[in-house]
């Protein structure tokens, strides 16, 4: 008891030599601004020392990576063991142009393809739909069936490629294609690595490609969840998504808030849907914006890591280790580029990935320059891509596990963000939950509210972004952007016409039936969707029987 009291008599009495010396220090130089904050308002201190964070006893909450709760990272070797998944996002026009892309990437270096859908593909047209007019092939590429994915992955093995998809609505439609391609170059779908993206919840946040109302678009996520879990063991069966989230406003905190009260929701309906948390909760992983806040950015993703495991442990009772981990992409703040300057965007984007890096991302996707203003040109995505490799080779930080942890600032940074994202949590759960508290406006309007104070910001000039609100000159207008052919949508008109007078259209019919028949009951979606899928029933078609019995969402404005 004794050498106990001396060792707190001897703390306090350091502790208390510590805040005088400091005091002291400050009070001899004084500042001109009396304050600071980071991008999600966190008041800065000038100096961080042990006073900023011994009451947090963060130095037992850092533990070792690859161990509970993961504040270090969630593998023990990191990247010493093995980089991050170079994945550049990509996907316009054709799929006989993406297909080119993605072989241009490939040889490259990329390690893992990422596809962007365009819009009628994402919220679940064909491109002969009066509503697709002028949105095809514009922002990803556009796919109306089997036949577009054979075609979009010709020449590139599946057993070989890890591929992720961003998309939501449809996604069960997308990942049964992925599954028919790989059929085709025989490959079974136990052989197959990615992640399809399948969070519907932030699309009725901050994204807008919803589909159909909750409670559906929820069961065909479970439905996934279930699939997967029996056939695919090294799909990721969602990317639970907080980049959306943040490039409509949010802040650090509220990325790490609202997306991990999202996976809440998504694990919450799982088990309601009988299946056993260590399961499914392996193969769940999330999707993470970086912005230009460095330090910030890095604490956020161990604050985020950290939280999750905490949660899944104390909350889901989870026993698998792989359960608590917290794996996730990153992608380089699209929100953040701007078209004045485009070249200061590059160092934005390396700021940012490094960001990503030193926060312990398993996979990553660089902006390019131009996106400000268009579709990343060749040029654009190999500097994009060389951005990563000359991190993952030359800069050094990859050759020690999570080379910042006990800094005073970042430990500080850590807690806070863990300790705000909680109480946000804590709020949303007596809203009833992530789906409550969207049906109720809370997370868009606490959205809306940052993403204006930040405008204002910039209006006013107490934030300065480079080459737009300082150090502007004067310009010429870019040369040799990426513009996608307008022909693009009568192209793919003319290969819907010939697919539907080429397949069997009873088989089409009666697939389409039975998936009518199978969504009106409790059954698993996906083998029938498969079955569609197989037939070459379109994109549309597909989502038009799932429209009829689920009827669409409608959003109500929030103001």
């Amino acid at each position: 008891m004794g050498d106990k009291y001396s060792l707190e008599k001897l703390k306090e009495e350091k502790k208390n030599w510590e805040e005088t010396k400091l005091n002291k220090v400050l009070s001899k130089h004084p500042e001109r601004y009396e304050k600071f904050y980071t991008n999600s308002n966190i008041e800065v201190e000038r100096l961080y020392t042990e006073l900023n964070v011994q009451d947090m006893d963060y130095l037992e909450e850092l533990g070792f990576p690859g161990e509970y709760p993961y504040t270090r990272g969630v593998q023990p070797t990191m990247y010493r063991g093995r980089l991050w998944t170079m994945r550049q996002y990509a996907g316009f026009g054709t799929a006989e142009e993406s297909n080119q892309r993605y072989k241009f990437l490939l040889s490259q270096g990329q390690t893992g393809l990422s596809v962007a859908f365009d819009l009628p593909t994402q919220i679940g047209y064909d491109s002969d739909h009066p509503l697709s007019k002028g949105e095809v092939g514009k922002v990803g590429v556009a796919i109306d069936s089997l036949k577009d994915m054979e075609i979009l992955f010709d020449g590139i093995p599946l057993d070989k490629v890890s591929t992720s998809m961003t998309i939501n609505a449809p996604a069960a439609i997308l990942l049964s294609m992925y599954i028919a391609v790989a059929e085709k170059q025989g490959v079974s779908p136990d052989e197959l690595s990615g992640t399809i993206q399948n969070d519907i919840l932030k699309e009725y946040v901050a994204r807008g490609t919803y589909i159909f109302p909750p409670e559906p678009s929820m069961r065909l996520i479970t439905n996934i969840f279930e699939f997967c879990s029996k056939n695919m063991p090294k799909w990721n069966t969602i990317s639970i998504s907080g980049y959306h989230i943040r490039e409509a406003g949010a802040t650090a905190i509220q990325e790490v808030a609202f997306t991990l009260a999202d996976g809440i929701a998504y694990v919450e309906a799982a088990i309601k849907a009988g299946l056993s948390v260590d399961d499914f909760a392996p193969r769940l992983s999330f999707f993470f914006n970086a912005h230009n806040d460095l330090l910030e950015e890095v604490a956020k993703f161990r604050a985020a890591r950290r939280l999750w495991a905490k949660i899944m442990k104390e909350r889901f009772n989870a026993k698998d280790p792989r359960s608590m981990m917290l794996r996730f992409h990153t992608q380089t703040g699209g929100s953040t580029l701007t078209a004045q300057q485009p070249d200061n965007n590059i160092i934005r984007v390396t700021i940012q990935a490094l960001a990503a890096v030193l926060g312990g991302t398993q996979s990553l996707h660089t902006n390019s320059r131009d996106e400000a203003l268009a579709l990343p040109s060749e040029d654009s995505v190999r500097i994009a891509l060389r951005t990563q490799q000359i991190i993952a080779y030359e800069s050094g930080v990859t050759e020690t596990i999570d080379p910042l942890a006990g800094s005073y600032y970042v430990e500080h940074l850590t807690n806070t963000i863990e300790q705000k994202a909680r109480e946000y949590i804590d709020k949303i759960d007596k809203l009833g939950g992530a789906a409550k508290a969207i049906e109720k406006g809370f997370m868009q309007q606490e959205i809306q509210d940052s993403a204006y104070r930040y405008q204002m910001e910039v209006e006013s000039g107490r934030r300065i972004v480079v080459g737009v609100n300082k150090f502007q000159i004067e310009e010429e207008p870019p040369k040799g952007l990426l513009k996608v052919d307008p022909e693009v949508g009568i192209m793919q008109e003319k290969k819907l016409k010939e697919l539907k007078s080429s397949r069997d259209n009873i088989a089409v019919g009666q697939a389409l039936k039975e998936l009518e028949q199978v969504a009106k009951t409790d059954d698993n979606l996906m083998p029938v969707i498969l079955k569609c899928v197989k037939s070459y029933c379109t994109l549309g078609e597909i989502c038009d029987i799932l429209r009829k019995v689920f009827g669409e969402y409608k959003a109500s404005i929030t103001i």
